[in-house]
């Protein structure tokens, strides 16, 4: 160690005298002061977040900041950090953000859509997400939302399309949807949703309705027939009843339907062959029961026809099998005893028109894998005790309607071939008959024993009125 300048060594002196330090404590205050101070002791920093208000000269924009740094905030999980440069000011830069001209001001830029599809984010959607009014797109799909989607949805008054599938979002019908004034695409597929379908839904503009895979529960609203959508899925819920009559009433712009699974009962409703530019029908997986009803060869444009897995009995007709746009017709796993020659010839070669399934049924030797019968005995004899249908002027059958059908007599021996069947009684007007399948065989009037052959089942009935039943009329039917 170094001799210290005579300075310090007199400071040293002086300070040891005036504090009565022993030589041995002024040796110790001399070597500290020439190591430099002692280290201090260790203690735990604390990390203060200071909010730092971001300005952002576009309101808008500064909305929409505020509702995306929300959403981020209520993600629990975000394991292929989706949202990992939603920071800044710069909303139009953030990953599946998407920004455009204002309408209203084109100088201006406003968040358009927010795509998180995929994203596999778990959270849930905070009462912000309302602050971006100018959205039009919210795609949500594929990820691990849960909770109920928020009333501040309402307040997207450019939302055009909500896709909220394929989530875990639960609670009854988001009712809030009805009052997102623009939405026109709805789809909450494969959730947890339960309770009833609000009728008022088929009442909305929407041109899809996506509803598959829920717990809906109380039956299909008759205001279905009300709905202006090109696409209703209602698939894989627990909606029981039948499916109303009223479908009929929506075949200006339906083009798909899909119903699969959902216990549903009764008959189909013979107004769905007013549904004449629909392609997709599927009814299959339901306890539909009664006769398949002839007046679905008004389905002209339907390439896909689905009704296999319910409890249908009695005969395929050759008008449903020769639909001109089929490509898939599929009748498995009924109860039918019997099927036009051309069905199976059309679906099988040398022509292979379509794919076509019958397997299942009660057709015996004439088809392979059928029932056996053990299987069918009990089914079709008690359908044929029950079956009765009184049919004597009324409105069922207003809601038919066709421009292209005339109007006139129909001979009994043309009414066999539009429906046959065990037993029915009750007369029914000429004119009103001939209109629901015209026939170019030949005039006269019905007889009360054919008129009740047009439509029998075990558990439908009805009436049909004089002057409206209107259908596309078959070259043929038998």
């Amino acid at each position: 160690m170094g001799t210290l300048p005579p300075f310090i060594a007199v400071l040293l002196l002086l300070l040891s005298s005036a504090s009565g330090l022993t030589a041995d404590e002024a040796a110790a205050r001399r070597r500290q002061l020439l190591l430099g101070p002692a280290p201090e002791p260790h203690v735990d920093r604390v990390h203060i977040d200071i909010n730092i208000q971001i300005k952002i000269s576009n309101p808008r924009l500064q909305s929409a900041h505020t509702a995306l740094h929300a959403l981020k905030r209520a993600l629990y999980s975000d394991p292929g950090n989706f949202t990992g440069n939603w920071d800044g000011p710069d909303v139009c830069a953030y990953n599946g953000v998407f920004c455009v001209p204002s309408p209203d001001d084109p100088s201006a830029s406003v968040v358009a859509t927010v795509d998180m599809n995929g994203a596999d984010v778990a959270g849930y959607l905070p009462k912000e997400i309302g602050l971006m009014s100018d959205l039009a797109v919210l795609h949500l799909n594929s990820n691990r939302f849960c909770g109920v989607i928020p009333e501040e949805i309402k307040n997207m008054s450019q939302l055009y399309e909500l896709d909220a599938s394929n989530n875990r979002f639960v609670g009854p019908f988001p009712d809030v949807v009805l009052r997102v004034p623009k939405l026109s695409y709805l789809d909450i597929r494969f959730n947890d949703f339960d309770g009833p379908i609000p009728p008022e839904l088929f009442l909305r503009p929407y041109d899809a309705i996506l509803l598959n895979n829920n717990r809906f529960t109380a039956g299909i609203p008759d205001t279905i027939g009300k709905s202006k959508a090109s696409v209703i899925v209602l698939a894989n819920n627990e909606l029981g009843g039948c499916i109303p009559r009223t479908i009929g009433d929506a075949a200006a712009t339906l083009d798909e339907f899909i119903f699969v699974n959902n216990s549903l009962t009764g008959c189909l409703p013979v107004e769905t062959g007013m549904l004449h530019t629909t392609t997709v029908v599927d009814v299959s997986g339901n306890a539909l029961t009664g006769p398949i009803p002839p007046t679905l060869s008004g389905l002209a444009k339907v390439e896909q026809l689905d009704l296999s897995g319910n409890r249908f009995t009695g005969e395929l007709f050759k008008a449903v099998c020769e639909l001109p746009a089929l490509a898939n017709l599929s009748v498995s796993y009924n109860f039918l005893a019997k099927e036009d020659g051309v069905c199976s010839a059309a679906g099988n070669p040398p022509e292979d028109k379509y794919s076509f399934e019958d397997q299942g049924n009660c057709m015996g030797e004439a088809r392979p894998f059928q029932r056996s019968a053990a299987e069918c005995g009990p089914v079709s004899s008690g359908l044929h005790q029950a079956t009765t249908l009184r049919m004597a002027g009324a409105t069922a059958a207003t809601r038919f309607s066709s421009p292209t059908t005339g109007t006139g007599t129909i001979s009994a021996s043309a009414t066999p071939r539009i429906f046959s069947s065990t037993a029915g009684t009750g007369p029914i007007p000429a004119t009103a008959a001939a209109r629901i399948l015209s026939s170019t065989t030949g005039t006269g009037t019905i007889s009360a024993t054919a008129a009740a052959r047009i439509l029998s089942s075990a558990t439908c009935t009805g009436t049909i009125a004089t002057t409206a039943a209107r259908l596309p009329a078959p070259a043929s039917i038998s």
